[in-house]
């Protein structure tokens, strides 16, 4: 990919075709450095399913970050129903695969993500809770126009407690904040 080329992103539903990419984004130990570490390959065959679920119901729905001109998918993002104290919001998480990262790619993806949710009309509020070391997926959240609201502990996956910082986006306001 060359690197002074404009990049195009767009966001795809994520379909039965997308296991490999899911294989690599969630088994690879760098990939999953800041959520407790690679997933077996059946939680990653059981997660895959949950995704084409998702897409076919179109509730909480997952897509593949897909790189024009290429066509290619490199990554993947979401948002899913979240109880957050007293109120019910979205949350985000995203993805990039390593030789694609450093591109923009994740922050058009989330911008897109961020516009996909406003539509919903559903939840004010579109949280995203990366770890408080990830420097590059709070660096997305800032240039995404998410405000930090602060750190809280969370346990994910079960057993590993991770410190994380709560961005959120408010779906409702007038003016969009994406840079």
């Amino acid at each position: 990919m060359a690197h002074n080329k404009p990049i195009d992103v767009h966001l795809r539903l994520w379909s039965d075709d997308d296991l490999p990419l899911l294989m690599r984004l969630m088994g690879d130990p760098a990939m999953t450095a800041y959520l407790g570490g690679p997933e077996s390959a059946e939680k990653i065959r059981e997660r895959h399913q949950g995704y084409c679920h998702n897409s076919v119901e179109e509730k909480d729905p997952i897509f593949a970050i897909i790189v024009e001109p290429e066509g290619i998918a490199v990554g993947s993002i979401g948002y899913w129903e979240k109880a957050w104290f007293d109120e019910t919001v979205w949350e985000t998480g995203w993805s990039v695969l390593p030789e694609f990262q450093g591109y923009g790619i994740a922050t058009k993806a989330a911008a897109l993500i961020v516009e996909r949710a406003r539509l919903e009309k559903k939840f004010r509020f579109l949280h995203a809770f990366p770890s408080f070391d990830n420097a590059a997926s709070n660096a997305i959240c800032r240039k995404s126009g998410f405000l930090l609201r602060g750190m809280f502990n969370f346990e994910y996956p079960p057993g590993n407690l991770m410190c994380c910082n709560d961005w959120s986006f408010d779906l409702f306001a007038d003016e969009p904040r994406i840079a």
